[in-house]
């Protein structure tokens, strides 16, 4: 049985933001903190996890004043969220890794469980989550979120091969191995929990819902 001490949680900081104009978006105020310090909270909440780590490009010392390790990217010129699944496989020193971004100040509590749960049922690689979104088309559709994933940290060889041929998405990647789809949308839980704030105006629209 996979137990909170077989994970270790990776936050991702370590984008341009150019959505946001250029800014660090972790360290974007939201509620009073920065954004990447409620994700970092969550996690401890809900206490899924052993270990947090954070994966940060720039501003190293303010990520560090969080009480976490900061690593930044193992591949140059900010490769996207893939290069910090390297950069956290790379750093792992537990039998899983769970990636979460740093713009999700809402995730699940029980994320890292349930994830897990389906690893271990399912005898996956990895679990990814999937949530509720409102399609192009007006209608609500389940997607997956594949910055949200619970990986087999043996899978580190695959990963650094994938990358060494210029791989850079992840569904690209997650193609390549026994990947489980975990829902959630049940109806005990939150709607905004995925909800992940792009730019200035969708981080204020959040913060308003959240108040």
């Amino acid at each position: 049985m996979i137990t909170p001490t077989d994970i270790t949680a990776l936050i991702l900081a370590g984008g341009r933001g150019s959505r946001m104009g250029g800014v660090d978006k972790g360290l974007q105020n939201f509620m009073g903190l920065p954004l990447a310090l409620h994700t970092l909270t969550r996690l401890q909440m809900g206490g899924g996890v052993g270990t947090i780590m954070i994966n940060a490009n720039r501003n190293l010392a303010a990520y560090e004043s969080f009480g976490a390790p900061v690593w930044p990217d193992v591949l140059a010129d900010y490769a996207g969220p893939l290069a910090g699944f390297l950069t956290g496989l790379e750093r792992c020193e537990t039998p899983y890794l769970l990636t979460v971004p740093c713009d999700t100040p809402l995730l699940p509590l029980d994320l890292a469980q349930r994830l897990a749960a389906a690893l271990e049922a399912e005898n996956a690689d990895i679990a990814m989550a999937a949530a509720p979104e409102t399609g192009k088309d007006g209608h609500m559709q389940v997607r997956t979120q594949p910055v949200f994933c619970l990986l087999r940290t043996e899978l580190l060889e695959s990963l650094v091969r994938f990358t060494q041929e210029g791989g850079r998405k992840i569904d690209a990647w997650t193609a390549l191995h026994t990947t489980d789809v975990v829902a959630f949308d049940a109806p005990s839980d939150d709607p905004q929990a995925f909800f992940n704030a792009n730019t200035l105006a969708e981080l204020q629209q959040l913060e308003s819902r959240a108040a």
